[in-house]
């Protein structure tokens, strides 16, 4: 099989497909027909470029509830931290 070679304008404006679709890179993969790990690694490579910021779209509502879901878990768990710390250092005084 012949190995083809895409300029980086094309490797970019890839990546910034993926990004704007929301479609799992699987799913491009497919559709391009290029290899899941060559896209994996040129959204490694391109993702955090400042043009590809730019034109990613707001995350999905789903995302956005499991991102928030997540911060207050982690966030109830470091009350609970501090207030265990609280009452051990309150025992000490005693």
């Amino acid at each position: 099989m012949k190995k083809i070679e895409h300029d980086e304008e094309y490797k970019k404006q890839t990546v910034q497909y993926i990004k704007e679709s929301g479609k799992a890179v699987a799913e491009i993969s497919r559709e391009l027909k290029i290899n899941a790990n060559t896209l994996y690694g040129w959204v490694k490579r391109y993702g955090s470029e400042p043009e590809i910021i730019a034109v990613q779209g707001p995350k999905s509502e789903d995302n956005r509830l499991k991102e928030l879901q997540k911060q207050i878990r982690d966030l109830q768990e470091e009350n609970d931290i501090l207030k265990k710390a609280m009452h051990f250092f309150a025992k000490d005084r005693r």
